[in-house]
């Protein structure tokens, strides 16, 4: 499959941000105070250091029934008071599990206490996590995708202010026969709502729905043998197609990729499991073994290396080329000063030459 390429002036990322684990651990339980978790103020803290640094964005992923964070929205309206310009986002809730009018109720309050900076990142989430989910958010009936795709239907016309219901004479503070919507509604929340697609066709779809597209650090793959970055550059560039016949525009593509900023000794100790994972993730992939939900699959490399070949790396990224913001992809499972200097390396010595090369 083949689609057309684009103009030259919408070869670069316009903007560079972090995708984080926050987690909710380390929660005191005997302070008199009141609680606090030192997970969510280390996330919040991340977030006021990023938007210091001149990151543009800041994202956190969704998680069910794990230590990290499973209410993104909540997160997002307090890291909201700690920030000013930064874009907030997910990445990305799933919506097998969700109830469409109470997400748009969530989605619009967050974001009008943030300013109008929310990204709302949606998907379809991960199958293999339906059974052990069923007990706490109800089971997925029927056809998964039917459920997920009518979720967000159901999704944007709420943001888009459709009329829900009339007020009958029981209804509280609206005289009978006033049309009701979903509130509150927040101006441009629409605009900034993406769906994470592996798929072209979940890319097209997006592009035909006018929302955003995410793209992340894995791509189902389809045996030509072509790279992990060609592939999702076909992804992309199917979005901006079907969103251009659309008469969308171009749209809006983030795009993830995980790089270890390597500038002393020491971070090759902390970032051990991660290239150990790499290489035979890697391997896997050259062999033909690498697998994701019994499909094949590629994955983006993960660069430990000099924050200036880091640099160079991305730049050369062609599906990172194709879209309109790179993402830093944080690792889980380290402790927060390991999570905290590659974000600040990533800032302050990956950053400048990667605008640089991009300019």
């Amino acid at each position: 499959m083949t689609h057309e390429t684009h103009s030259p002036d919408r070869q670069r990322p316009r903007s560079l941000g972090f995708l984080a684990f926050v987690d909710h651990t380390g929660i005191d339980h005997t302070s008199t105070a009141g609680a606090r978790s030192q997970g969510l103020d280390d996330g919040l803290d991340l977030f006021e250091r990023a938007e210091g640094m001149g990151i543009d964005a800041g994202y956190v992923r969704h998680r069910h029934l794990q230590d990290f964070l499973s209410a993104p929205l909540p997160f997002l309206a307090a890291a909201a008071q700690r920030t000013r310009t930064m874009a907030l986002g997910t990445a990305l809730i799933p919506l097998r599990f969700e109830q469409a009018g109470r997400l748009a109720e969530d989605a619009a309050t967050t974001d009008l206490l943030a300013g109008g900076r929310l990204r709302l990142g949606v998907g379809s989430g991960y199958a293999k996590q339906d059974a052990v989910n069923e007990r706490a958010f109800g089971a997925v009936d029927g056809d998964v995708r039917a459920r997920v795709d009518q979720v967000l239907e159901d999704l944007l016309a709420f943001v888009d202010g459709e009329v829900v219901a009339t007020a009958d004479e029981f209804f509280e503070t609206e005289d009978a026969g006033t049309p009701l919507r979903v509130r509150p509604q927040a101006p441009g929340l629409r605009s900034r709502i993406a769906y994470g697609a592996g798929s072209i066709a979940s890319a097209e779809r997006a592009g035909r729905l006018g929302i955003g597209l995410q793209v992340s650090t894995l791509q189902p793959a389809d045996g030509s043998g072509r790279s992990f970055e060609e592939l999702q550059r076909e992804l992309i560039e199917a979005y901006r197609a079907a969103s251009r016949t659309a008469g969308h525009g171009e749209g809006h593509v983030s795009a993830s990729r995980q790089v270890l900023p390597v500038t002393r000794r020491s971070d090759l100790d902390d970032f051990a499991h991660l290239i150990e994972r790499d290489r035979e993730r890697q391997a896997a992939m050259r062999e033909g073994t690498a697998l994701i939900g019994g499909r094949h699959a590629a994955f983006g490399r993960v660069v430990a290396d000099s924050p200036e070949e880091v640099a160079r790396f991305l730049a050369d990224d062609v599906a990172l080329q194709a879209a309109d913001e790179a993402i830093l992809a944080l690792p889980f499972g380290h402790p927060y000063d390991v999570v905290r200097r590659i974000t600040t390396v990533f800032a302050e010595q990956v950053a400048p030459p990667l605008r640089q090369a991009w300019a």
